[in-house]
């Protein structure tokens, strides 16, 4: 094990979205969502610094508004994973140094997760982390929860949107199959994240729809944390309201935040 290297958090918000157009300026309370979830971010440790990428004029004034550090990128990048690399190029970060990829939609996203998903990169050899999280039965039955499964040092064999595992009828080991549910939050070395953009999509990618197959397919390792936090994605404008309780329990994490490490 070696010390953990530089931690950066980038945030993507896009002001296109085809269920809720301009989601992240729309307001919680008196702030808009971008800003509940860097400041969120940048309550955690680990991170010495929390940027906003965007590709929107209309978020980037907000953003100065607010004084919160924001970087315009291009507009036509297929994913958020494309344009947080663009800002991570346009920040010099070192190939070692890890960058952590932090939902824009995600305002009440606790610090701990962030934690969680850096803390592994003491290790060398990690060059992907992603989140999951205990779910039941029937959570497991949902296409739209992704489901994971793990090797016996806790790196991805397979994301889907199956149940998996899938318990045999009848079989009892199926009685104890226990299932986890993938959490979209990931963190990657910067080495690896150009590598990744640069991969073609994967078969198994392509039938899915999810992204991290890719690193799968090419044989790029994903340690996967568990945890038993969980956030809440704003998909759509009723969903503020069901946020909104979240963001108004305190964060409940000790120790210096990115934005006082500026």
């Amino acid at each position: 094990m070696t010390s953990l290297p530089e931690c950066r958090g980038i945030i993507p918000c896009r002001y296109a979205s085809t269920r809720f157009p301009g989601k992240p300026l729309a307001k919680i309370g008196d702030m808009p969502m971008f800003w509940h979830v860097y400041h969120r971010a940048s309550r955690c440790p680990e991170l010495s610094s929390v940027t906003i990428a965007t590709d929107d004029p209309r978020i980037e004034a907000a953003a100065n508004a607010l004084n919160v550090p924001v970087i315009m990128t291009r507009a036509d990048h297929p994913s958020g994973t494309d344009r947080v690399l663009e800002a991570a190029m346009k920040l010099n970060i070192a190939d070692n140094a890890v960058v952590v990829n932090i939902q824009g939609d995600e305002p009440a996203l606790h610090p701990e997760m962030i934690s969680r998903l850096t803390r592994p990169f003491e290790d060398p050899g990690v060059c992907v982390t992603t989140l999951a999280r205990p779910i039941d039965a029937r959570s497991a039955e949902n296409p739209d929860q992704v489901k994971v499964v793990l090797d016996c040092n806790n790196d991805a064999l397979y994301f889907s949107r199956a149940r998996i595992p899938h318990p045999r009828e009848n079989s009892k080991e199926g009685e104890k199959a226990r299932f986890l549910g993938h959490i979209g939050l990931y963190a990657f070395r910067m080495d690896t994240l150009k590598q990744f953009v640069t991969l073609p999509m994967g078969r198994l990618e392509q039938i899915e729809k999810l992204e991290q197959l890719r690193l799968l397919e090419n044989r790029i390792p994903i340690r996967v944390v568990e945890t038993r936090l969980t956030s809440f994605g704003v998909d759509r404008p009723e969903d503020i309201e069901k946020v909104r309780p979240l963001i108004e329990k305190p964060v409940l994490h000790q120790g210096t935040s990115a934005s006082q490490n500026h």
